[in-house]
């Protein structure tokens, strides 16, 4: 593990995950010591260049063999906007712990990048209920239509919530294809799903015709300057 891997694990195991890698990010002329961690007797100095080695690093982190490491990286890299993450983050959708791959969804639904649609379509099916709410949460955030059809499927979940998410989600996209999932949804058991469903409704169907998603379709790379790559 390189030096700079050892100062950034040592910060994410610390509640100084966003005094320490968030401060190097922003301020990069500042020079960070590990001084926390003696037995390595790690000094890093974090400048101009080192930003893509601290992404590094806390990509590394994702595989570390502790959770709350691992939850603090996915933090940090949606933090610093780094499209770069994104494939690593698909990656630890697999992680066997449901909270962080809860905590993987939602990052990716903060850095709204269309690559992860395939791997959110699939989490709708997770066996894990806060996972598949993350995951519809993340479809709607993201804005890519292909997600239409797992959505459709996913507003049959046994849970409430998932439901209520997905049906959000629908109403979010603007599609005129979810329209008869939407009024199915209006005679859900649960009162917050019907509200959710009148609201897509209205949403799909104000003006003459479905209404365009508020942001823009998505690309690959749909915020063309992030701060970290």
């Amino acid at each position: 593990m390189s030096p700079l891997a050892v100062f950034v694990r040592t910060l994410l195991k610390s509640s100084a995950i966003f005094i320490g890698v968030t401060s190097i990010f922003l301020h990069p002329q500042l020079e960070w010591r590990a001084a926390s961690a003696p037995q390595q007797g790690v000094a890093v100095g974090a400048r101009q260049g080192g930003r893509e080695g601290i992404v590094d690093a806390l990509i590394e982190a994702l595989k570390d063999t502790d959770a709350g490491v691992r939850r603090n990286a996915i933090r940090a890299l949606a933090s610093m906007n780094s499209q770069r993450a994104v494939p690593a983050l698909i990656g630890a959708m697999k992680d066997a712990d449901a909270d962080t791959r809860a905590f993987v969804i939602g990052a990716l639904g903060e850095l709204s990048d269309a690559r992860a649609v395939p791997a959110l379509r699939e989490a709708l099916k997770d066996e894990n209920v806060s996972v598949r709410v993350r995951a519809a949460s993340a479809l709607g955030e993201i804005g890519d239509r292909s997600a239409v059809d797992a959505l459709i499927a996913a507003a049959k979940d046994k849970n409430a919530d998932v439901r209520r998410r997905v049906i959000n989600a629908l109403g979010e996209l603007g599609d005129e294809r979810a329209l008869d999932t939407l009024m199915l949804a209006l005679k859900d058991e649960d009162a917050s799903v019907r509200r959710s469903a009148a609201s897509a409704i209205a949403e799909l169907s104000g003006g003459d015709g479905p209404r365009p998603h508020p942001r823009p379709r998505p690309n690959p790379n749909p915020r063309p300057n992030p701060v970290v790559r």
